[in-house]
């Protein structure tokens, strides 16, 4: 039995097409300046040789990738499946793949931030809500680009995140605006800065208008079983309202205020706007991150050629109104004053 041929090389593409190797090169770049007609021209001829480019000889010889590493966490929350499945869309759309280092509970995150020193990525994304030590986290992305998704805390590397003040504010002032006064507060992770910042920004603005906090129920994670413990706890102090600070706490409460039978007296709000959020069966209301926007500012970010000063991108989302604070809702976006 021959031995199979050996594949094209650029260079043999670039002779039998009679163009240059560098050409050859350009035609299976993204973004690169090549024309139309000569693209199409070397992607048929490469077609019709069987030729296959060589991603690890280009990263040898670019001394790039094209591999942007994602660091996430949290992977229990809906939301952050949704925003990964966009970002790696994004990050594809711009000639660039994704390489996922996923910190599940009780890792060690220190260990995981080193890894990713052994792998050539080009960039680094953090989307772990955790709390990453500074001085690991530098040293991990060092000459690496490096953006900080969804979470706050540190002025040296640029951050893209929901405007979580404007959200909770947003929240109250619409309880508010139904006659909501006494509301409760379930958390999920609070040693984290998006969820302290989420906190104080709702706590401040229920004080602003003169409404009581009745209680506050942290289940330490963002899960649907956290979201029914919170509820259950919050009862017996009869708030008219909760605010639950992920869509997947909200609808794990939910739940749990229907067993009671108290679901149809109680206003409930959650934030991200996951789609389960607008389920019939649930109809959350709650502040819709804008995970479009976010996409788009990292990965901008990420490409860009002369990157300014790192600072932190705060990115307005929408409150979204459905039946779980106003029945007879139709549901949609709801004018903030």
């Amino acid at each position: 039995m021959g031995s199979a041929p050996k594949p094209l090389t650029s260079r043999q593409l670039a002779s039998l097409l009679g163009v240059s190797q560098s050409a050859v090169s350009r035609a299976f770049t993204p973004g690169s300046s090549i024309s139309a007609d000569l693209r199409e021209r070397i992607l048929n001829g490469a077609n019709e040789h069987d030729y296959r480019p060589n991603a690890i000889a280009s990263m040898l010889t670019k001394r790039r990738t094209n591999i942007v590493g994602i660091v996430v966490s949290d992977m229990q929350n809906p939301f952050y499946p949704a925003l990964i499945e966009r970002l790696t869309q994004g990050l594809q759309r711009a000639g660039l793949q994704s390489l996922l280092f996923n910190i599940t509970r009780g890792a060690n995150i220190e260990d995981q931030m080193i890894a990713i020193r052994t792998y050539n990525v080009d960039a680094v994304v953090v989307i772990a809500a955790t709390i990453l030590n500074p001085r690991t986290l530098m040293w991990a992305t060092e000459g690496r680009r490096s953006v900080l998704l969804n979470r706050l805390g540190q002025d040296d590397i640029d951050t893209v995140c929901c405007d979580n003040v404007d959200g909770a504010r947003a929240i109250v002032d619409h309880l508010h605006s139904i006659g909501c006064r006494r509301v409760g507060y379930v958390a999920g992770l609070t040693k984290t800065a998006v969820g302290m910042t989420r906190h104080s920004a709702f706590t401040t603005r229920l004080a602003e208008l003169g409404m009581r906090l009745t209680g506050t129920a942290s289940g330490g994670v963002y899960s649907y079983d956290a979201g029914w413990r919170g509820a259950l706890e919050l009862l017996p102090e009869r708030p008219d309202a909760i605010f639950f600070a992920s869509d997947i706490l909200a609808l794990g409460g939910l739940d749990a205020l229907k067993r009671e039978g108290a679901a149809g007296d109680i206003a409930t709000v959650g934030f991200d706007d996951i789609p389960m959020a607008s389920w019939p069966g649930y109809a959350l209301t709650t502040y819709r991150q804008p995970i479009d926007a976010i996409v788009s500012k990292t990965v901008d970010l990420i490409v860009a050629e002369n990157p300014e000063t790192p600072r932190q991108h705060l990115l307005v989302g929408d409150l979204v109104v459905r039946a779980s604070t106003v029945p007879d809702v139709t549901p949609g976006l709801h004018p903030q004053p």
